[in-house]
Order: structure tokens, then sequence, then C-alpha cells
């Protein structure tokens, strides 16, 4: 099978890629543009670690074709931070001690991204509904709550 060239833009960065058209975003960001933030969990959609913002929407990147993401806007954790600063929701998911293993994080941080971005102050079933995508195995998700309405709150502030 032929490669495809294309072009993606990530964390604000133009990349030229010329890649077989079956490879998903996940492998593409990995282990060609180096952004091993994304982590690859059950390769089926349901675990959430490999969620990405594409257009400011969570997807999970193991689901979307590298060539499908061309003239889409791709954020992963990677490019959350500013000037060697964390993003507020980054930032609080450190004071909460939300990160066990750290697997799951990534992802989490950025549906929760998306959540916040959308709706600023959610409610706890929103939350909820916000993460249901992205599975964590460790923290019983108290801490995750707790550092989600830590980061709203800073982010309103």
């Amino acid at each position: 099978m032929p490669n495809y060239a294309f072009r993606l833009l990530v964390n604000g960065e133009e990349f030229d890629l010329d890649t077989a058209p079956h490879r998903t975003l996940l492998e593409v960001l990995r282990d060609e543009l180096g952004l091993t933030g994304t982590k690859e969990g059950c390769g089926t959609g349901d675990c959430g670690a490999c969620t990405v913002l594409m257009d400011g929407r969570a997807v999970n990147s193991c689901l979307v074709l590298a060539p499908e993401a061309t003239g889409r806007e791709i954020a992963t954790i990677e490019g959350l931070a500013t000037n060697g600063r964390l993003h507020p929701i980054q930032q609080a998911f450190v004071d909460a001690a939300a990160a066990q293993c750290g697997y799951c994080t990534p992802g989490m941080i950025l549906s929760i991204k998306a959540l916040l971005d959308r709706n600023p102050s959610p409610t706890l079933d929103e939350v909820r509904l916000g993460i249901a995508g992205n599975l964590c195995r460790c923290t019983g998700y108290a801490k995750i709550y707790e550092a989600l309405e830590a980061a709203a709150a800073a982010l309103r502030s």
C-alpha cells in the first residue's frame, strides 16, 4: 500500500507527513512526532488514555486515521503548558494529587479541558458525563473531581 502525504497541525505547529493511510492519529503522534504523552491503552476507544483534542473536542486518537486529521487543529498534553508553566488543569492535578500511576492523566486532563471550555461551571453530573470516556484504575475519581473543581475555579478567576 503506498504512503499518503498530508499535513497535520499539532499544538500549533505544522508537520508534513508521509505515512501509510491506515495508521492512526495515536500511532503518528507517538511514533512519528515523538509526542508520547498520548498513551495507548485499549486500542478500541474504551479507555480514553489516547484522548487528544481535535478542534477543541475530546477524541480517541486510536479511532482516528491520521489522514482524517488533515485540516484539523490537534492538541496533545504536550501543548497545554505555556512558557514553562503548567496549564491550570495540569496544576490542579498536581495540587490535588489526582494522578497516581499517571497513565490516564493526559487523556483525563484533555477531556476536562474540553468540558471546561464548553462549560466553565459544570455540575457533578456534567463532570461525570464529561470524563465518562476516560477510565482510571487507581484514584477512585475523588481527587480527579477535586482537581476539576479547583481548575474550573482558577480558570473562571
